[in-house]
């Protein structure tokens, strides 16, 4: 088989399970250790992982009784791992709503020039009142209104990475010429969201641009991902559905005048391992056993646009829900939520069980073996490119993944065995680097 799976190591504290944190072996102080994630970014690239991925947001998450809040720095924290690791991708969530295109195109080059060609974004357009209020707004502003921002700031991003020409610097001690002011490219862009003037203080690097990845499932976000995203991040339940986004994310790729091989689509999948299947259940449900139910149904209240104390734990979701397109926080998460709680018939207490794992990515229980049919079905039959592994306890269950599911993986020829001489993360994705538009342009002229 030529066609290789591409893993990504989604990296969340002490695990993806809210309660991974309250076992013996876990540290509850892990999430700002950054021995830590030492750890974490070299065991994933013994296992020849393409890249690791920190998810972010502007504001405190939960409430930090349920479990490890706070975060460092993803941009900043990524530049520290670039210098204990040698082929790894290294993936920063960082949000279009809340940022401007300057500084955020900066730090991306200069984490791009730092890491050799390894840098990522997960770009993002951030929900909920929380995150607005940190910046002055009383509100989130409109789900279309923040992708047709987060659309702008890409424009002008990609400016910014093309505004030096790869050969702009000359050193010519002898002329005593450093560069060519003639291959500088000010943006001088006046927009509806933007205004930005001068150049990058930041050569071009190693990709010309980060690794663009993308996170959301609703309709905004697919037409979003069309246009700009060369991987996606997206939760799925089950094979069918996950068939089918991958099969209209590609067409709308096509139909935006890309190549739909340049789009990576790569489903979350929290495997739970044990050595037999009754090992793999007996953790599982060790987890579950250390949920806090009340912190679940705040949660829940909340997705789903809910007073408090609507919900009751041995009951199932009311009827009368709001449809997705009254919702303007994550319009795609809320969809996946109700449809796995009226499709499986879950209590409120069985729904917090399932989430707990996940946050509605597919979260399996099972042997090695078993984890490796289902990413091999999936694999094969189209509905991935890849996946974002979630561990569910960390690190010991990338340990268990790394140890015993890519040597599977591995035997049947679905997984590199070592990183080869590709080394930029575009590389390691099967993507070319972008040419810089104002070398295409001049050379288009040219010809002309």
């Amino acid at each position: 088989m030529t066609r290789k799976l591409h893993l990504n190591a989604f990296l969340m504290n002490t695990g993806h399970h809210e309660a991974s944190w309250r076992l013996p072996e876990s540290d509850p102080y892990a999430h700002v250790d950054l021995d830590h994630y030492v750890r974490l970014a070299r065991t994933a690239e013994r296992g020849t992982f393409d890249s690791l991925f920190l998810a972010d947001g502007p504001q405190l998450w939960n409430s930090v009784a349920q479990r490890p809040a706070g975060a460092l720095e993803p941009l900043t924290l990524l530049t520290a791992l670039a210098t204990a690791t040698e082929h790894i991708g290294l993936i920063a969530t960082a949000s279009t709503s809340y940022n401007s295109p300057y500084n955020l195109a900066r730090r991306f080059a200069s984490l791009d020039i730092i890491s050799g060609g390894r840098a990522g974004w997960n770009i993002v357009t951030t929900a909920g009142a929380s995150a607005a209020r940190n910046f002055g707004l009383e509100a989130e502003p409109a789900h279309a209104e923040r992708y047709a921002r987060a659309a702008e700031f890409l424009d002008v991003a990609r400016l910014l990475w093309d505004s030096w020409e790869d050969d702009t610097i000359v050193a010519d001690k002898a002329a005593g010429v450093w560069g060519d002011d003639d291959r500088i490219h000010p943006p001088r862009h006046r927009g509806t969201y933007f205004g930005v003037e001068g150049a990058l203080n930041v050569p071009r690097t190693p990709q010309g641009y980060p690794l663009l990845v993308q996170a959301g499932s609703s309709e905004d976000g697919k037409r979003f991902a069309a246009r700009y995203a060369e991987a996606v991040f997206t939760a799925q339940q089950t094979l069918a559905g996950a068939r089918d986004f991958s099969t209209d994310l590609k067409a709308r790729t096509a139909a935006e005048g890309r190549d739909p091989d340049h789009i990576k689509v790569l489903p979350g999948i929290v495997p739970v391992l044990g050595s037999t299947e009754a090992e793999a259940r007996r953790l599982e449900r060790e987890l579950e056993e250390h949920i806090v139910h009340e912190h679940g149904v705040r949660h829940l209240e909340e997705l789903l646009r809910l007073a408090p104390g609507s919900l009751d734990l041995d009951a199932r979701l009311p009827d009368g829900l709001p449809p997705e397109e009254a919702i303007e926080g994550a319009k795609s998460r809320y969809t996946l939520v109700v449809e796995l709680a009226r499709r499986e018939r879950l209590t409120v207490r069985q729904l917090i069980g399932r989430l707990g794992g996940g946050r509605g990515h597919l979260t399996f229980a099972g042997t090695p073996e078993q984890v490796a049919d289902i990413i091999e079905r999936w694999f094969s039959l189209g509905a991935a490119d890849g996946f974002n592994i979630m561990p569910p306890v960390l690190p010991s269950g990338l340990d268990a993944f790394v140890d015993h599911v890519v040597p599977i993986l591995r035997a049947r020829g679905l997984l590199r065995t070592e990183y080869g001489p590709r080394r930029t993360l575009r590389e390691r994705y099967g993507l070319p680097r972008p040419a810089n538009q104002h070398t295409t342009t001049a050379t288009t002229a040219a010809l002309v």
